[in-house]
């Protein structure tokens, strides 16, 4: 791919090309929106406990819906092989039109599939049955990621509208497997570079910073996960009888785990690093609103409360395999399983990363207990880089859309798939963007996507895409 040279960016306020598309985002709007319900209502939870039938069927409505823009001359379902070769991942959509009279490319991505919806009665609102309460619209996956979906079909639609004809290339790639660790995700760029090769990508599944202000991600952590398998009996004995002399494997999870955190909270692992980054303020008042951290609970860490969500390593227990208090008899446990997963800061390999906490655990283990490693996941953590023009382009068309201009953000979270973007198109400007607002509870019960905030978002790219279009030909 070769830089597209300017020749005048398209004028927000005057052009007639910018006026049009305003107009087709405000008339498209409800269509928007009704086609996100539509995708909502589909359970298409990617995780293997899960009816994988959801997940295709996802995939299709959303393969008819980028063949209904009628822009591009490829629209497909495919699947590839996740990276061990074992099975085929779950299917994506690709889609693609290729650049005309020297004009760029930009490739968009999202995913369709969504988390576990978790207890039904921990949620207002039925988790699959979309419910619009004052401007949000509840949900799992109305606002991760399904929301990120809609913005780019959205944005099609009101740029192609306003502009006929035209010669920006577009490409889609839809995922079907974010939420369980995007194991097919490298084959299938390999397998479908052809059609996905681009100038600019964008990822539309991060944040913003308010629900008036938008954001451009500039720093992910990345991410190790695993278990941990701890054992010190061969079966389980009477806590009475033996109680006191023989150490159960739930005491041996409690000291080795609580090891790798200092007194406040912070991390304690020898080798896990830091990044330098100066964010921007964000006082612990916020942070009490966006969490719900409870009264009279502390925050943990140290250093300023962004530096310790978007710079610094985080460790968190996420599940342990142990009697529930429903089923805990008078025994001595004689095995647990702990799941572990760490955000690490950019900057730092995500296999020099678990290296480190493994050994951690090995060399604190308690009792002479032996630990047994197993299901590891690692993700690499991402700088992006801003100097480019793709990313001037897009901080113009945010501004435009919102009427203020984008702020960079870090964010805790992990988008490891990144790194792998950049490999196979190492030449392709990254542009994170997203639907989400502070309150948007990704993941969570009550899952919501603030409908202003979407509009704004879907706008803003369909701008960029006229801003695009009025670059040059390229330079040979």
């Amino acid at each position: 791919m070769t830089e597209p040279t300017p020749t005048g960016p398209a004028s927000p306020s005057t052009g007639d090309l910018v006026d049009a598309i305003r107009d087709a985002v405000d008339v498209g709007f409800p269509s928007t929106v009704a086609d996100l319900a539509n995708l909502v209502r589909i359970p298409s939870v990617s995780w293997p406990a899960f009816d994988p039938e959801h997940v295709a069927t996802s995939a299709e409505a959303v393969a008819g819906l980028l063949r209904d823009t009628g822009v591009f001359d490829l629209v497909d379902v495919r699947r590839a092989l996740v990276e061990d070769g074992s099975e085929l991942g779950h299917p994506a959509v690709v889609a693609s039109r290729p650049a005309r009279n020297g004009r760029p490319t930009v490739l968009l991505y999202a995913h369709h599939d969504v988390q576990p919806p978790g207890k039904d009665e921990d949620w207002d609102t039925p988790p699959f049955e979309p419910t619009q309460r004052g401007d949000r619209l509840y949900g799992r996956g109305a606002a991760d990621d399904k929301a990120g979906v809609m913005a780019h079909v959205g944005a099609i639609r009101a740029f192609a509208d306003a502009a006929g004809d035209f010669d920006l290339g577009l490409a889609v790639f839809v995922e079907g497997e974010e939420e369980w660790a995007s194991r097919s995700f490298a084959n299938f760029l390999r397998e479908n570079r052809d059609h996905l090769a681009a100038d600019a990508i964008i990822v539309a599944d991060s944040g913003n910073w308010d629900l008036e202000t938008p954001a451009i991600t500039v720093a992910l952590r990345g991410a190790v996960a695993f278990n941990v398998r701890i054992r010190t009996l061969s079966h389980a004995s009477h806590s009475g009888m033996y109680g006191g002399a023989v150490p159960d494997a739930m005491l041996a999870a409690i000291r080795v785990l609580d090891t790798m955190w200092a007194e406040d909270g912070s991390v304690a692992i020898s080798g896990l690093t830091s990044a330098d980054l100066v964010p921007p303020a964000y006082d612990e008042a916020q942070l009490r609103e966006e969490t719900g951290l409870v009264d009279g609970v502390s925050p943990i860490g140290r250093g300023s409360i962004l530096s310790r969500i978007w710079a610094q390593p985080a460790v968190t227990v996420t599940g342990i395999d142990a009697p529930d208090v429903a089923n805990a008899s008078n025994t001595l446990v004689p095995e647990v399983r702990v799941r572990i997963s760490a955000r690490i800061a950019p900057g730092q390999d995500a296999g020099e990363a678990y290296e480190a906490i493994r050994a951690h655990l090995v060399e604190n283990a308690p009792f002479g207990v032996q630990l047994g490693f197993e299901d590891v996941d690692k993700g690499q953590a991402f700088l992006v880089d801003t100097s480019g023009w793709a990313v001037e382009e897009t901080r113009s068309a945010m501004s435009d859309a919102w009427g203020r201009p984008p702020v960079d953000i870090g964010v805790g979270g992990s988008i490891p798939f990144i790194a792998e973007l950049v490999e196979e198109f190492p030449e392709a400007q990254i542009l994170v963007t997203g639907v989400e607002d502070p309150d948007s509870r990704a993941h969570s019960p009550n899952e919501s996507l603030h409908l202003g905030v979407f509009k704004r978002a879907l706008l803003s790219e369909a701008l960029l895409f006229a801003r695009l279009e009025a670059r040059g030909p390229s330079e040979s």
